[in-house]
């Protein structure tokens, strides 16, 4: 199963909403978060956010703390009200969504039923897996799961078709692994040998909470770290995935059946109601058919042990404390947080997973008035008008590619806000007194019927991939859409008393970068429809290339925590549209102020308040666990490059701060990147 989405930030940043404070500015550019000792030519990120940084460490739940986290938390004010109303009127509203969220959150806030249930919410699926006595009775366990839409081994699902995007087929995506990314089971430097043996710790203690011996338990935790280990070989690396020529593999149900001859496709298509299935697009074939080779090879024992594990890790943050702490103290060792965040601001975050746009609807009600939505399309259309005529002046592109281009940028869909048309959860059966894993289980199979319920039926275009309340935005080349929730239209973001050259530097860029995104390396790749097929000619392809090839370099050579480099292939995407909407973004600015006077605010030029603007969105601090596993798995990179780096590739922020050419902040014209 594919979802193609570029968003703003990683959905670990994004969903950790709430911690210690609020978000306060008493004004759009504070002076009192400058560091004035260091200077903006020097290292921006630094002169820019050195003063918020000093004052504002990491709050003990959390892995890192920047501006993302304070609106998120402002945010998480908001969704309290309106939960907490719910969870009160959850008998008595006359909208069924609503007694839905009321009773959703209400019974995650039950931490007394939820302690007294102990392990009994996954007994059940426990005495399952202990009649599992046959390799048949493995692949029937499997078939099982996926029909309630909790795949093990695999993801199935439905997907838009990548060269026919009019068209939803199924699609199968690798998984099997409870490590964040396949390099973790191979990578030999010592922090990576650490978690492994936390991991396998991890795994021993979880099946000590269900029952077995601490000796059986340590033997068999070994045994699935080897088994997940045989899996990770044949995982697609996070660079590999980027490829979408790569990761799609159009079969028919006789040709997957080749791939994977043991397993038996159709009882899974029919127990998933998904029997008329005639196309799937399977993302890593490899994978399929290590699958195929380890479910005759791995003994059943050791595939029981497995399946309990990935229950119990499943299961843990809807349990009783023991399996919620045990859970919380693996994910330190990639976190580096220090404490768990309270209940209600971990149910806030659940439903809004859960029921994303039931309580959407009342947030946007409440909050996100018609005329946020009108401004903000106004400065999308700014943009879009912009981009064009960057379009225009790129002498690297031929007319013929650049035509091309016009129709992709004029066929953008813009979404702002909310859905024109709100998911319709009259299926989900949220039912008043069930339990927190009840309704989560609940939740989950519904989702998984809407996905399967997909196939083979025209695209529906009005379908959001993020809730409203969300602070992100993301573009989706196969849907060639960009899409901005409520959420992420408040400042520092979009901040209606401020200047226009604090819009501009931050929701302006944000606005840029994903349209940059239906332009950058992989965006590219699509056209207008949100095919996968090739725009450029050849000639500009070579150009577009080895313009971004460079830029990928420049990221090969920034560390953090002293000798952790950067990942410039994996994190080229997102380089590529902040540079690009940053430029973008700048040029609309300036194209806004028009004739006006340059007045300074604070002693500072509309131009520099722009790149201070951009500054403080990605001012954080972060602890070191969180960072080296971003580095391995986050396609964004750290937020001190995500200034300095495409800073210093532009001569407009070198006018604005006097750099000189050959300045740490201002590169040299010949090694300077421009693509859009």
């Amino acid at each position: 199963m594919k979802r193609i989405f570029i968003g703003l930030i990683a959905t670990l940043i994004a969903s950790s909403a709430g911690a210690q404070g609020s978000y306060h500015q008493t004004k759009p550019l504070d002076p009192i978060n400058l560091d004035t000792t260091c200077a903006p030519c020097t290292n921006f990120y630094q002169f820019a956010n050195g003063g918020w940084l000093n004052a504002n460490p990491i709050p003990p739940a959390y892995a890192q703390w920047g501006s993302f986290n304070e609106l998120a938390e402002a945010n998480n004010e908001k969704l309290k009200t309106v939960l907490d109303d719910a969870a009160a009127h959850r008998t008595t509203a006359t909208d069924a969504d609503v007694r839905k969220v009321g009773n959703y959150y209400a019974a995650c806030m039950d931490s007394t039923a939820i302690e007294n249930a102990g392990d009994q919410p996954i007994q059940g699926a426990l005495r399952q897996i202990a009649a599992i006595n046959t390799p048949t009775d493995v692949k029937n366990y499997l078939i099982s799961e996926a029909a309630l839409g909790r795949g093990v081994l695999f993801r199935f699902g439905s997907t838009q078709d990548a060269k026919n995007s009019s068209e939803v087929i199924g699609g199968i995506g690798q998984g099997g692994i409870g490590l964040p990314d396949r390099d973790y089971y191979f990578k030999t430097d010592a922090a990576t040998v650490a978690i492994r043996n936390a991991y396998v710790k991890h795994i021993a203690n979880d099946l000590v909470l269900v029952g077995e011996s601490p000796e059986k338990a340590e033997a068999d935790a070994q045994s699935v770290l080897a088994l997940e280990t045989s899996i990770a070989a044949s995982h697609l690396t996070r660079v590999q995935s980027r490829n979408p020529e790569l990761t799609y593999n159009r079969k028919t149900p006789v040709q997957l059946a080749e791939l994977a001859p043991d397993f038996d496709w159709q009882a899974l298509f029919a127990a998933d109601h998904a029997s008329g299935v005639t196309a799937i697009d399977v993302s890593n074939p490899k994978f399929i058919v290590a699958v195929d080779s380890l479910l005759k090879a791995v003994p059943v024992s050791t595939w029981k042990t497995y399946f309990t594990w990935n229950l119990v890790s499943r299961a843990a943050n809807a349990l009783s404390t023991p399996f919620v702490d045990e859970a919380f103290t693996f994910s330190q060792n990639l976190t580096g947080a220090k404490e768990q965040l309270p209940r209600y601001k971990r149910c806030i975050s659940s439903t809004d997973r859960a029921l994303g746009e039931a309580l959407g609807k009342a947030y946007v009600a409440k909050y996100f008035t018609p005329q946020a939505k009108a401004r903000a399309n106004a400065m999308v259309n700014n943009i879009k008008a912009e981009f064009r005529t960057r379009l225009a002046s790129r002498t690297w592109m031929s007319d013929s590619t650049r035509n091309m281009a016009y129709k992709k940028l004029d066929a953008f869909v813009q979404k702002i806000g909310y859905p024109d048309k709100w998911k319709d959860y009259s299926a989900l059966h949220i039912t008043p007194g069930a339990s927190y894993y009840q309704n989560a289980q609940a939740v989950t199979a519904f989702n998984n019927a809407d996905d399967i319920g997909r196939i083979n039926k025209p695209v529906d275009r009005t379908r959001w991939g993020m809730s409203p309340p969300t602070v992100n935005a993301y573009y989706n080349p196969l849907m060639n859409e960009i899409v901005f929730p409520a959420g992420i239209m408040q400042p520092p973001f979009f901040d209606p008393n401020a200047d226009d050259a604090v819009n501009y530097g931050g929701m302006g860029a944000v606005i840029g970068h994903e349209m940059s995104h239906g332009f950058d390396d992989e965006g590219a790749q699509f056209d207008a429809h949100g095919n996968l097929k090739t725009w450029f000619t050849k000639g500009d392809l070579a150009n577009f290339k080895s313009r971004t090839d460079a830029y990928a370099a420049q990221f090969d050579g920034r560390t953090i925590l002293d000798s952790v480099h950067v990942n410039g292939k994996l994190t080229n995407g997102e380089n590529i549209a902040d540079l690009g909407g940053l430029t973008i973004a700048y040029a609309a600015m300036e194209k806004a102020l028009g004739n006006k006077p340059r007045t300074k605010i604070d002693g500072f030029t509309p131009e520099q308040r722009f790149f201070l603007a951009w500054a403080q969105i990605w001012r954080s601090n972060t602890t070191p666990q969180a960072a080296r596993a971003r580095i391995a798995t986050d396609p964004h990179s750290p937020s001190i490059w995500r200034v300095n780096a495409p800073l210093s590739n532009m001569p407009e922020f070198a006018k604005a701060w006097g750099c000189k050419s050959g300045s740490p902040m201002a590169l040299p014209a010949a090694d300077a990147v421009v693509i859009w």
